[in-house]
């Protein structure tokens, strides 16, 4: 069973500016509660025991939010000093956290909630029959997406994983992945694209394709109208 999870709290939010000027996307409110707050709970509900959050810009602000409040989880806090390592950057400079086992990694911009559950336990199943799996995506159809603006990231054949011209399926912000897969990286600094070009170029990527109405913070538009909507 996956019990343990990495949340990607490092970005810059450049894409909600004015809001995350002062403060980190992740702190952004939904409803009543942060974006961050929405997904420990969703982890925590999920079964999660240990989650790891990586934390650059205005780190302060989510370290002191992580201590204020409480989570029936085993929270570590990672620190990305002296500059942002991307995010393929940051899981590696998280991976001794994981001890050679499979991991979620999870985007706090998603709006998760419990309808999400029943499809993890299905990804992770999935995951953990076939032991040559070494990554495996959370994608939805772009035509789901509550902002019809965002262009397919990917193609999906067969549960397998494609780029190509006229992409139809979006990543969610979630993954299982084994740390193996970081194992020949020398770079400090790059993003999880990297990883996942590579596993593309062995037929080696795969997903999960979620049914479910995607809801992402994508920019500062899309979170009024999110605002509104929830």
């Amino acid at each position: 069973m996956i019990n343990k999870a990495m949340i990607l709290a490092a970005g810059f939010g450049k894409r909600i500016h004015p809001l995350t000027l002062k403060n980190p996307k992740p702190l952004l409110k939904i409803g009543k509660e942060t974006l961050l707050y929405n997904t420990l709970k969703f982890l925590e509900l999920y079964g999660i025991k240990e989650v790891v959050i990586n934390v650059h810009y205005l780190k302060d602000q989510i370290i002191e939010y992580i201590n204020k409040n409480q989570f029936d989880l085993s929270i570590k806090i990672v620190e990305e000093k002296d500059k942002i390592l991307g995010t393929g950057g940051g899981v590696l400079n998280a991976i001794q956290n994981f001890s050679n086992l499979p991991f979620l990694v999870i985007n706090p911009d998603t709006i998760w909630s419990s309808k999400y559950l029943p499809e993890l336990k299905l990804m992770e199943k999935i995951f953990l029959e076939n032991t040559k799996n070494k990554c495996l995506l959370l994608v939805v159809n772009k035509k789901k997406s509550f902002d019809l603006t965002i262009k397919g990231d990917f193609n999906l054949k067969n549960g397998l994983i494609s780029r190509k011209i006229n992409s139809q399926h979006i990543y969610t912000g979630l993954q299982i992945i084994k740390p193996e897969v970081f194992s020949k990286i020398n770079e400090k600094v790059f993003s999880i694209n990297k990883i996942w070009d590579k596993l593309i170029s062995n037929n080696e990527l795969h997903a999960f394709e979620s049914n479910i109405d995607f809801m992402h913070v994508s920019n500062l538009d899309i979170y009024k109208r999110l605002l509104e909507k929830i």
